[in-house]
């Protein structure tokens, strides 16, 4: 099986040499990955956001061979063999997504999160390839004993993120998401068997975290973005109370499957088969279903579909101050109209909360490698931008409700 290069509008050139990475990336399950759109409903708000997670799973994996070749460069030990394992475990990072993203997970598939899916996933696909994954799912779950490949896959400042803010950002048009990502990865380094920064590079990964920060307010939790994923997730929900009562809907046969039946996360854990329906589901099968649900007896499901087909979505107010007695007067005045019931309500108003965190501290720390040799979290370090005040979630309270 030969290599590829492949013309990456982000990164240009990105090449794939390797039997392994092509053995994965040309399977199925993967390849499901180009029907599943990176951003979900952002589309609604930043039209040119349509990247999938083929696109993201890809630069990903491209930007650990450069994180890779750079610690090697250093003196660091990593093998031929841990290389293609660390760019297997992040190429396959998210292949456990479902459509949607996750919408899916709150509404038809309970209680296992996409992680936990492509987990299994993994193992699937190590069964068939005769054990070619073994240590590519080590370090996506950690047990691999070079903990720093781990933390490239996963921690606060992995390949995932600096591919979803650089590309995202790309696609959206919102320039703050722009990180120096080149910069950040050569000054990446190893210490006491832990992934550091050099503290010449501290300004680069502040850079990075701030820009995480801005476009969660202003791309991800953008709050027309924030009602029509609410507004999804609201069709999912109608559709799945009406399957159970026994409501005859149109859905293709997977996604049926998921309607009809109660699936939840030990199903998947004693069920081969429904990972393997799980695998044939992507954005098609739910944007189909959603186009027939418009005209569908049901007027909440139509009414709900009809408002995303035609993008009359949820006029959302966001709030840094609770705003329970602005929502009691909405609910009133709903009400006293008539025309919804109580028990209907919840799909035409509600409330909620959403959180930003620009740094963790309490997470996988960012380690700065200083000078002097000694390691220090990125918010201990003098004149940092990134200080203990920046670390606190930054709470909203929003009310979504009919346009």
């Amino acid at each position: 099986m030969r290599g590829k290069i492949i013309n990456d509008p982000v990164y240009g050139f990105i090449r794939f040499p390797e039997q392994e990475m092509m053995q994965v990336i040309e399977h199925k399950w993967f390849q499901r990955l180009r029907r599943i759109k990176q951003m979900g409903m952002a589309h609604l708000v930043y039209p040119g956001a349509v990247h999938t997670r083929l696109h993201h799973s890809l630069g990903a994996a491209h930007l650990m061979n450069i994180a890779l070749s750079e610690l090697r460069s250093k003196g660091i030990d990593i093998s031929r063999d841990e290389c293609i394992a660390a760019r297997l475990a992040i190429l396959m990072h998210d292949i456990g997504h479902g459509p949607f993203s996750h919408g899916l997970e709150h509404t038809i598939v309970h209680d296992i999160s996409h992680e936990t899916i492509s987990r299994l996933i993994m193992q699937r696909l190590n069964e068939e390839m005769d054990g070619m994954l073994t240590y590519a799912i080590a370090i996506f779950d950690n047990t691999h004993p070079k903990t720093f490949l781990h933390q490239l896959v996963s921690s606060q400042l992995d390949m995932d993120r600096m591919d979803y803010l650089n590309r995202d950002s790309f696609y959206t048009g919102v320039s703050e998401g722009v990180i120096g990502y080149d910069r950040i990865l050569q000054m990446l380094t190893v210490k006491d068997g832990g992934l550091v920064v050099e503290e010449k590079g501290i300004h680069s990964v502040e850079k990075f975290i701030v820009a995480r920060r801005l476009m969660y307010w202003q791309v991800y939790l953008h709050k027309t973005v924030l009602g029509a994923e609410h507004l999804i997730i609201n069709v999912l929900k109608r559709a799945r109370d009406l399957a159970q009562k026994g409501v005859d809907l149109f859905a293709t046969p997977s996604f049926r499957f998921f309607l009809y039946e109660k699936i939840n996360g030990h199903d998947f854990l004693s069920e081969p088969a429904i990972l393997e329906k799980f695998c044939l589901l992507d954005d098609a099968d739910i944007a189909a279903s959603i186009k027939v649900w418009t005209s569908h007896p049901d007027k909440i499901l139509s009414q709900l579909c009809s408002m995303l087909e035609n993008r009359r979505l949820y006029k959302v107010r966001l709030s840094t101050q609770p705003l329970e007695h602005e929502f009691e007067k909405m609910k009133q005045v709903v009400l006293n109209a008539g025309q919804i019931n109580e028990e209907d309500l919840e799909y035409f108003l509600f409330k909620g909360t959403t959180s930003n965190n620009t740094y963790n501290q309490y997470d996988e720390k960012i380690n700065i490698l200083m000078k002097n040799g000694d390691i220090l979290n990125i918010s201990d370090v003098d004149n940092a931008l990134i200080s203990s005040d920046l670390t606190v979630p930054v709470e909203k309270f929003y009310i979504c409700r009919m346009p």
